[in-house]
């Protein structure tokens, strides 16, 4: 029995490109959640005025992959600490937000959260939203798999490339092809 995932942390693309690498993970889909828009563009989402942010969608195999391993992944490629931003991209439809499934997935989001803040991982407060999983969005096609679909790409190189590096190191003993 298969589970779904819904995270936020700047362009879905990022998140995208790591997730898929993910022994467990069965199926990655970047789309919008959290808007007041049904079934808004890419276009719409990028003005800033549907309140989507843009995410991932993860269906995923709990018996090989955990939903508290999942949410360490998230955690380690993108900034948790900052507002409405990821790097260049600044708006609300790249802000860091939870969208929990479940009871459980809200409880164990929190946890990591605490976990992490008790650590001291960061300098800053993680600003991360734990919200309800509302109405999710697909993407447009050519956004699926769009790190693999276009590596050449200046994004893809100076942006993602660093943050898939980073997370296969990491997470090395947990890829589909290590």
């Amino acid at each position: 029995m298969t589970e779904i995932a819904t995270f936020g942390g700047g362009c879905f693309w990022c998140l995208d490109a790591v997730f898929r690498q993910l022994r467990g993970v069965e199926k990655v889909e970047s789309g919008y959640a959290g808007g007041t828009v049904d079934s808004p563009t890419y276009r719409e989402v990028c003005s800033g005025t549907t309140g989507h942010a843009e995410v991932v969608q993860i269906t995923f195999d709990p018996n090989v992959v955990s939903y508290r391993d999942l949410l360490g992944v998230f955690f380690t490629i993108h900034d948790p600490t900052t507002l409405n931003r990821q790097g260049a991209d600044v708006g609300t439809q790249y802000r860091s937000v939870v969208f929990y499934h479940s009871d459980e997935q809200r409880a164990a989001a929190e946890e990591v959260m605490a976990d992490l803040t008790r650590e001291g991982v960061w300098d800053d407060p993680i600003v991360t939203e734990i919200v309800a999983a509302p109405a999710y969005f697909p993407g447009e096609k050519y956004h699926q798999d769009y790190y693999s679909q276009n590596p050449d790409q200046g994004y893809c190189q100076v942006v993602i490339a660093p943050k898939v590096a980073k997370f296969r190191k990491k997470y090395l003993d947990r890829l589909i092809k290590a």
